[in-house]
């Protein structure tokens, strides 16, 4: 019977965060010069409708990321560059109409700056953050149903998972540096 009561009072706590699929930190976006950016073309759609389905994908990427920190957080992330996987060419086709082509000499860069903060309001970790993803054509292969941005997604999934994860879970295990620790 005890067994069962404890068994019963664990689901219940645990309910809450079970039935929260957005929980995570608070995430701020924002974007500097995106008409600079390294490439961000558009194959065959209007500039600024392709930026602005760049900009929403990038900011479902870092959203998605944002919901596996731990809740109370928050993240400011202010993408500073992007370089798309591949090239637009005029000449691949016969007709002329541009494509974007992937090829292994064209990978995937970003360049944001973001700081991330505790519950508390203590920095966990922050700076600039740029890299390129020499290796992306060994990690995925195009096919014809691969989601737009693929490229870009897992290399920041990699980044997330390498870098910024080891440094939360090492800041969670330092005391809080607060002097009043409860909200």
């Amino acid at each position: 019977m005890k067994t069962h009561l404890i068994a019963i009072f664990a689901l219940v706590l645990s309910a809450p965060v079970l039935s929260n699929a957005e929980s995570g930190a608070e995430l701020e976006m924002n974007w500097q010069e995106p008409d600079k950016f390294t490439d961000i073309r558009a194959a065959n759609d209007s500039r600024s409708r392709f930026q602005e389905r760049v900009q929403r994908n990038f900011e479902k990427f870092f959203q998605e990321m944002a919901n596996e920190l731990p809740d109370g957080y928050s993240w400011q992330v202010t993408v500073t560059d992007i370089d798309l996987a591949g090239e637009v060419d005029y000449f691949v086709t016969d007709t002329g109409q541009a494509i974007r082509v992937i090829k292994e000499i064209h990978s995937p860069a970003v360049r944001f700056n973001h700081l991330l903060r505790d519950q508390y309001g203590e920095e966990v970790v922050g700076g600039e953050e740029r890299f390129r993803d020499m290796g992306f054509m060994n990690r995925m292969t195009p096919r014809g149903n691969t989601p737009e941005f693929a490229f870009e997604r897992e290399m920041l999934r990699d980044w997330f998972k390498k870098e910024l994860q080891p440094k939360i879970t090492e800041h969670a295990a330092l005391p809080a540096k607060v002097s009043n620790p409860q909200q």
